[in-house]
C-alpha cells in the first residue's frame, strides 16, 4: 500500500470518527429535550421517546423543589438572611422614621386620627366619662364615711397636727388679745363697752356712773385686770381645755350628720366644671400629637420603637417554620416547572451551560477523530500483516 494510500485511509477514518463522535454527542444533547412527546409508530412507541427531561419532567421538579427547601431556603438561610442586628438596627430605624413622618409631623388634630377609625363626638363622650367619674368619687366618699365618726376618718397624723395647731392657736389668740386690750385702740374698746352697760341700765347706770365719776378712771383699773386675766396661766389652761373639749365633740360627731348640713350639689357641680376645664378636652382633641404630646416622639424611640421591633423579629423568628410550610416552597417550584413551556425549560437550560455543551460537542469531534486515527493505524496494520 502507498504512502498516499494509507495518508488517504488515516484521513478518511479521522473524518468519519469525528463526525461520529460529534454528532452522536450532538444528538445526545438534543435529546435530552427532543422530543417533546412521544412518538408512536401505530400503537408502538419509539425508543427514547420523548426526551429524558419531558419524560422525567415531573420527578425532576419535584425533586428540584425538594433540594431548593431542603438545601437553599431553609429556616436557617431566611434567618442568616434576615434576623440579624444589622437588619434589627435598619428595621426599628424604619419603623421610627414612619411613626415621625406619619404621627408627629402631620397636622392631623387628634380628632381627625379618632375620626378615621369610626370614632365620633369623642369630647362630649369623654366629659361625660369625667362627669361619671366625679359622681363615682361622690357617691364612694359617701359610702366610705357613713355611719362614722369624723374622729375615725381623720388620720392620726392630722390628728396630732390639729391638736399642735390648736394650741399655738389659743396661744396667738391671747396674745394677739393682750396686746390688743394694751394698746389705746383696746383702752378705747374698754371704755365704750363700760359706758354701753352704764347707759344700758338706765337710772340705775346713771347713778354707778355718778358713784364711780369718770369712766376713764374705771378704765385705768379694769385695763390691767384685763392683761393681767389674759397672761395667767391658768387662763390659757382654760383656754386649751376648752378648745380640747370642742375638738373632742367634734371628733365624735358623726360624719353624714355633719355633711348633712351642707347641700353639696352645688359643690360636685363645680368640680365637675372644673375638672373638664382642667382637662380641656375640646383643645387636646383639636391640637396634633406633637402639640399635645411634645416628648413622645422621645418616648417612642426609648420606649416603644425597641419593643416592637423586638417583638416583630422574635415572632417571625418563632413562626418562620411554619409560614415556609404554609408557604410551600416546594409545591410551588413543582407548579412552576410544571407549568414551564418546554421549548422555554429547554431554552433556559441551554442558555446557562451553551458554552460547556458546545465544548462537549467539539470534544466528540476531538475524541472521535483519535479514534479514527486509530482505527486507520490498525485496520492498515492488520492489512499489511
Amino acid at each position: 500500500m502507498t504512502e498516499l494510500n494509507i495518508l488517504v485511509t488515516i484521513l478518511f477514518m479521522t473524518v468519519i470518527g469525528a463526525l461520529i463522535g460529534g454528532f452522536t454527542n450532538y444528538i445526545a444533547i438534543k435529546m435530552l429535550f427532543r422530543p417533546y412527546k412521544a412518538l408512536y409508530i401505530g400503537k408502538w412507541r419509539l425508543p427514547f421517546t420523548p426526551g429524558l427531561i419531558p419524560k422525567r419532567r415531573d420527578e425532576l421538579s419535584t425533586q428540584l423543589g425538594r433540594t431548593i427547601v431542603q438545601h437553599l431556603l431553609t429556616p436557617e438561610t431566611f434567618k442568616k438572611r434576615f434576623f440579624h442586628e444589622e437588619m434589627v438596627e435598619k428595621t426599628e430605624s424604619w419603623i421610627q422614621n414612619q411613626i415621625e413622618v406619619q404621627v408627629f409631623q402631620s397636622p392631623n388634630s387628634l380628632n381627625d386620627w379618632l375620626g378615621a377609625v369610626g370614632q365620633q363626638n369623642i369630647e362630649a363622650r369623654v366629659e361625660a366619662k369625667l362627669d361619671g367619674l366625679v359622681e363615682r368619687q361622690a357617691l364612694l366618699l359617701a359610702s366610705h364615711i357613713d355611719g362614722k365618726t369624723v374622729g375615725e376618718l381623720i388620720p392620726d397624723r392630722w390628728k396630732e397636727e390639729t391638736e399642735l395647731k390648736m394650741v399655738n392657736g389659743v396661744k396667738y389668740a391671747i396674745d394677739r388679745g393682750s396686746d390688743y386690750f394694751a394698746s389705746l385702740e383696746g383702752r378705747a374698746t374698754i371704755k365704750n363697752f363700760f359706758d354701753e352697760f352704764l347707759a344700758s341700765r338706765g337710772r340705775i347706770g346713771n347713778m354707778l356712773h355718778s358713784l364711780l365719776g369718770e369712766s376713764r378712771t374705771i378704765v385705768d383699773r379694769i385695763q390691767p385686770e384685763i392683761i393681767k386675766f389674759l397672761n395667767s396661766p391658768r387662763t390659757f389652761e382654760l383656754m386649751v381645755t376648752l378648745a380640747y373639749g370642742e375638738w373632742e365633740k367634734f371628733q365624735d360627731r358623726k360624719a353624714d350628720d355633719l355633711l348633712k348640713e351642707f347641700d353639696f350639689g352645688p359643690a360636685i357641680e363645680t368640680v365637675k366644671q372644673y375638672v373638664k376645664e382642667t382637662a380641656n378636652v375640646d383643645g387636646r382633641l383639636n391640637a396634633t400629637l406633637a402639640d399635645t404630646w411634645p416628648t413622645g416622639l422621645e418616648w417612642t424611640r426609648t420606649n416603644f420603637t425597641p419593643l416592637v421591633t423586638e417583638f416583630i423579629f422574635q415572632q417571625g423568628e418563632e413562626k418562620l417554620e411554619g409560614v415556609l410550610r404554609k408557604i410551600d416552597i416546594e409545591g410551588m417550584v413543582k407548579t412552576q416547572v410544571d407549568s414551564l413551556p418546554l421549548e422555554r425549560l429547554e431554552e433556559l437550560v441551554l442558555g446557562i451551560s451553551q458554552r460547556e455543551l458546545k465544548m462537549i460537542t467539539a470534544l466528540g469531534f476531538i475524541l472521535g477523530g483519535f479514534i479514527g486515527i486509530f482505527q486507520g493505524i490498525f485496520s492498515i496494520t492488520i492489512n499489511s500483516m
